[in-house]
């Protein structure tokens, strides 16, 4: 049992004021293996008062030397890489091919804002105007529990190469894997309060992060319910936002596609992260031409899908995050039903041979249409809906019919037609033929799916203002 009783603030370990415990779950077997110590308002104040005393100093360094930190956090991360591993198969249960690249991304956050900072110019001629791009205070980050520790580097790398000192409420429900990020970080020895960790509930951590006239901006991943509070309270000191929310991406399956040869994508794309995934797509969009073969290929990929143990390396989706999110979509498999989908594969219930654990069955439902639940709202999990179209324009009209637009997906097997396609979608990513992740370019949605840019030169720009100066 792991008890785990201090926060970060001011670059030490504390004990926290807030006194509440929660407790932390291994998903894959239900069992309670330990609890946090939560923080509370005082310490998000602590925390506050921590990074705007740290605020003068850090802002007026060079590149070089916030190149130099940041490449020396991603070192001290990387040498954590098997702890952050153990950590996060512990209390969230990804699986092999998921865990090793979220390990990965919590270390190389730091090295892609060095690549932004370095090819920035903070300094601007318009005019005869000098333009100086100057950080922009306080920043609070407040991230979510599909991937707690990659979410905290990346806000934090963020803010520090703009300038920015930086508090932040990761997910109590990770509080293992914060753990052994904050160790790391702190053996680097960076300047007292330049970032400042506080463990605890989002309606009392986060909101007093959120409504502090100290923080200049709020920059939070998460659902888009919680996503509209923020923006709410933000309103009210006129805090600057970056919002990545919720998605309900469309795959489009276009009439030339190779369905042997994209199915392994398109089963990927909708089972990322076990499907939970704001950039999952679990829209599956064919072509009613090819309806009957689509349905027998889908299916066939998705048995051969493995849900179980994530220390099985045959395993690709594993147990939901907690008993709460389970019965959420255990809701909504029994939901599909009574809407009048048909059940392709899966169903209700844990995968055969799974007695305990948080597990659920792969699942497709088809004859979905658009304006069903379990079409339009996102489940966060591995579930995938079959909707048919006619021809490409109602393709783009199905998959731009949603209030999300995050990230959607296109396969083909003539490129430029699918970038024909992808120039239509209302989505702030479209992948085209399961393309690799491209960590410099912008990330972010429209519609309800957020505000602002995350990653590279774009995701700089969001921690910064611009000081026009007329000489």
């Amino acid at each position: 049992m792991r008890d785990i009783n201090q926060v970060y603030i001011d670059g030490a370990f504390v004990t926290p004021h807030g006194e509440e415990r929660f407790q932390l779950f291994n998903p894959s077997t239900e069992a309670v293996i330990g609890t946090v110590r939560l923080g509370d308002a005082e310490d998000a104040r602590a925390a506050v008062a921590a990074a705007k005393r740290a605020l003068p100093a850090w802002s007026r360094t060079t590149k070089e030397e916030r190149i130099a930190l940041l490449r020396r956090f991603h070192a001290a991360v990387a040498a954590r890489r098997d702890d952050l591993i153990a950590a996060i198969v512990e209390e969230y249960g990804a699986p092999k091919g998921r865990v090793d690249w979220m390990a990965d991304m919590a270390a190389t956050n730091f090295l892609e804002a060095a690549e932004a900072l370095q090819s920035y110019d903070f300094d601007q001629v318009i005019g005869h105007a000098e333009v100086r791009m100057t950080p922009l205070g306080v920043v609070a980050g407040i991230t979510p529990w599909n991937s707690n520790a990659s979410f905290i580097t990346a806000k934090m790398s963020m803010a520090l190469a703009a300038g920015c000192t930086i508090v932040i409420k990761p997910s109590e429900m990770s509080a293992i894997q914060t753990q052994v990020v904050m160790e790391a970080l702190h053996e680097v020895g960076a300047p007292k309060g330049l970032f400042n960790i506080v463990t605890g509930r989002g309606d009392v951590v986060g909101a007093e992060f959120t409504s502090n006239p100290d923080v200049a901006k709020v920059t939070f991943t998460g659902s888009t319910a919680v996503g509209k509070s923020i923006l709410r309270a933000a309103a009210e000191t006129m805090k600057r936002v970056t919002l990545e929310l919720g998605g309900k991406g469309p795959q489009i399956i276009l009439d030339d596609a190779d369905l042997d040869a994209v199915m392994p994508a398109v089963v990927g794309s909708g089972f990322l992260n076990s499907g939970q995934a704001c950039v999952a797509g679990t829209r599956i969009l064919v072509p009613e031409s090819r309806k009957a073969e689509a349905l027998e290929k889908i299916k066939a990929a998705v048995e051969a899908v493995k849900a179980g143990d994530p220390h099985d390396p045959d395993v690709s989706v594993g147990p939901m995050v907690s008993r709460k999110q389970w019965d959420r979509v255990q809701s909504y498999l029994k939901l599909g039903q009574e809407e009048g989908a048909t059940l392709l594969v899966g169903g209700e219930g844990r995968p055969e041979g799974q007695d305990v654990g948080w597990f659920v069955r792969p699942t497709v439902f088809s004859d979905v249409t658009n304006d069903m639940r379990i079409a339009r709202e996102e489940i966060f999990g591995p579930v995938l809906s079959i909707i048919t179209y006619g021809t490409e324009d109602e393709a783009v009209a199905i998959a731009n019919d949603t209030h999300y637009g995050l990230q959607s997906y296109v396969l083909s097997s003539d490129t430029d037609r699918a970038r024909r396609i992808a120039a239509q979608l209302e989505a702030g990513r479209v992948i085209i033929n399961g393309a690799p992740h491209e960590p410099q370019a912008p990330f972010g949605g429209f519609k309800q799916s957020g505000i602002g840019r995350e990653n590279g030169v774009a995701g700089l720009l969001a921690y910064l203002e611009p000081k026009a100066v007329l000489v």
